[in-house]
């Protein structure tokens, strides 16, 4: 699916929204991955699915799936010949556990579920397994009972310490040693049993120096009458690891070997989680399974967009039946471009095998491909204009679409002059309309509302707007064209009442009011008598320039007691001060002697 599509239709917070309901990472890794599909069977199959998980969910309390975890690179540190942990096995352990409960869970669920009860049958168990490791490992560590050897040598290892404690309790006790003792306790360093000793006293003490104190005030001392245990000790604790290693690398087999059942066990506890997550999804929502077909019709009930709170006006829509494209009109902020979104996702949705929260007569078509053409797509790095990068976008649009295709535009051909927008969104509009594409598109533009109510195949709808009140209803209105309503907001907000009739007249006829302003409503320039004095006399036909134009004008009239005059303009008397034109030529210099300018 085209990214753009999932990213402006918000479809991966939808599956973030999903995922919260899962209780594995392994489910929410087949989240991650689950792209919407175009191919009918396999919707119908994950349909299907979260219809029978949310089934399960409605007869029972719970689903067995707690406890489980990823344990795949576990796996793949046996098949790089690495040993598991105590730890490691556990966690092996309780996935195997897991598997059996909820095998055992869904096989007795068949009449409720099943198709989810028959992926049940291909989860094999592992009892043996399950039990060596609990035999084997209790506390996260090797058990003495795991094995004969490794009861006896841990025997003699606490045989061996009670020898090193009574001789250092002795060591202690001493009156003699009293004098060089620190501390009187027995402190284990590096797996050595010692006596912490004053450093001044060292060498009075025969023994091995272990370790010493970070301000050097104390050395810990292996007296030398426990040095022989302490190397007995040693040896068995080697023995000890060697043991229990042998004993984790023996499990970690018995698991290498069965790889390739638990690995279909993985599989199905990730597809099972995941599905009961949608599941979960579908119960919170109160969604449905809607129909779906392959022929392009939509028909929403009812329906609620996924990410919008419970309490959004529910959407009422239909396409691909009697129109196959639809032409949305209304105000700013009323919902237009909500419900584009609300079918792209609400499609989206079905196509992954998620619930939709509607009517259950409610109807989604399955698309090869979904385009969208939403919001404010500028882009700063190609220096496109937001017209530019809309227009880049419809035109990669319309060299993928086919007629398998749903089309979502909002405010299509917006940006640009009124009429070349409204004219190439008509082009556009009848384009996609002929490649067989379902579109819906929202817009202001009156051309395109009266095109699609003269075209048999397209059908207009409005936003339901409160003129009263001046609110936006957010309810889909079909075979109704809305209006911006810009008159009855500038209406509430107290615009004269003249001027709100003139506007009415001006959308139905051109017909603009020319007439000048009267003189009683201007404030000339004032003049005072010396600049009055400096001023040209102007005569009739006298030939000006008109500075402000930069064009020649003939005197009509000389200077009046305001010190304007009236001039010849391009076949029209003009009235302009004397201070805006300039003499160029007189009349005497233009015409004979004797003519008559009348």
């Amino acid at each position: 699916m085209n990214t753009n599509t999932t990213d402006k239709l918000q479809y991966n917070e939808l599956k973030e929204m999903v995922k919260t309901y899962c209780v594995s990472n392994l489910g929410k890794q087949l989240i991650d991955k689950l792209e919407p599909s175009s191919n009918i069977k396999v919707i119908r199959l994950r349909l299907n699915e979260t219809t029978e998980a949310r089934a399960v969910l409605d007869t029972e309390s719970r689903v067995p799936l707690l406890g489980i975890s990823n344990i795949e690179y576990m796996l793949e540190k046996l098949q790089k010949g690495m040993v598991l942990d105590p730890s490691e096995l556990i966690a092996v352990a309780d996935f195997l556990r897991g598997c059996r409960k909820i095998k055992k869970f869904m096989m007795e669920k068949e009449f409720y579920a099943p198709k989810l009860s028959s992926y049940a049958y291909s989860m094999v168990e592992f009892l043996e397994i399950e039990d060596r490791i609990q035999f084997a490992i209790k506390g996260n560590r090797v058990d003495s009972g795991a094995c004969k050897e490794l009861k006896r040598i841990r025997k003699h290892i606490e045989i061996t310490e009670a020898r090193i404690e009574e001789q250092l309790q002795k060591f202690l006790k001493n009156r003699a040693n009293k004098e060089y003792i620190q501390e009187f306790f027995v402190s284990k360093k590096n797996d050595r049993f010692t006596i912490p000793i004053k450093a001044a006293y060292k060498n009075q003490v025969a023994g091995s120096i272990i370790e010493v104190s970070s301000k050097g005030s104390t050395v810990f001392i292996e007296p030398s009458t426990v040095a022989k245990h302490n190397a007995d000790l040693s040896g068995l604790r080697a023995e000890e690891v060697m043991m229990e290693l042998q004993i984790l690398a023996e499990l970690s087999n018995l698991i290498f070997e069965q790889m390739h059942p638990i690995t279909i066990n993985i599989d199905l506890i990730s597809q099972y989680d995941m599905v009961f997550a949608k599941a979960k999804y579908s119960k919170s929502i109160s969604g449905i399974e809607p129909r779906i077909n392959d022929h392009g019709y939509i028909k929403l009930i009812h329906c609620r967009h996924p990410l919008l709170p419970g309490n959004v006006v529910p959407l009422h829509f239909e396409i691909g039946d009697a129109y196959r494209s639809l032409i949305i009109t209304g105000p700013n902020a009323g919902g237009k471009t909500v419900v584009l979104k609300t079918i792209g996702l609400i499609t989206l949705a079905t196509m992954s095998g998620f619930h939709v929260s509607a009517d259950p007569a409610t109807e989604i078509a399955v698309f090869k491909k979904i385009f969208v053409d939403i919001g404010d797509n500028q882009s700063m790095e190609n220096a496109l204009s937001t017209f530019s990068s809309h227009m880049k976008n419809i035109s990669e649009i319309m060299h993928q679409a086919n007629r398998n295709t749903l089309l979502l535009f909002d405010e299509i051909g917006s940006g640009t002059e009124p009429n070349e927008g409204a004219a190439l969104a008509i082009a556009i509009l009848e384009e996609f309309y002929h490649m067989g594409c379902i579109t819906v598109a929202s817009t202001h533009y009156g051309e395109i509302k009266q095109f699609s109510e003269l075209h048999v195949d397209f059908m207009n709808a409005a936003m339901e707007f409160n003129s009263e009140t001046l609110e936006p209803q957010y309810k889909l209105i079909i075979g109704q064209s809305g209006e911006s309503n810009a008159l009855w907001i500038s209406k509430k907000m107290n615009l004269k009442e003249q001027v709100l009739e003139r506007a009415k007249s001006y959308m139905e006829q051109k017909d603009y009011r020319m007439d000048r302003l009267h003189e009683s409503k201007v404030t000339k320039p004032q003049v005072t008598e010396e600049v009055a004095e400096n001023l040209i006399e102007y005569f009739m036909g006298d030939k000006v320039r008109l500075l402000e134009h930069n064009d020649p004008a003939i005197v009509y009239k000389g200077r009046d007691t305001r010190h304007n005059l009236t001039v010849l303009y391009q076949g029209e008397l003009v009235e302009v001060h004397a201070k805006r034109v300039r003499l160029e030529l007189r009349a005497s210099e233009l015409y004979p002697e004797g003519y008559d300018l009348n």
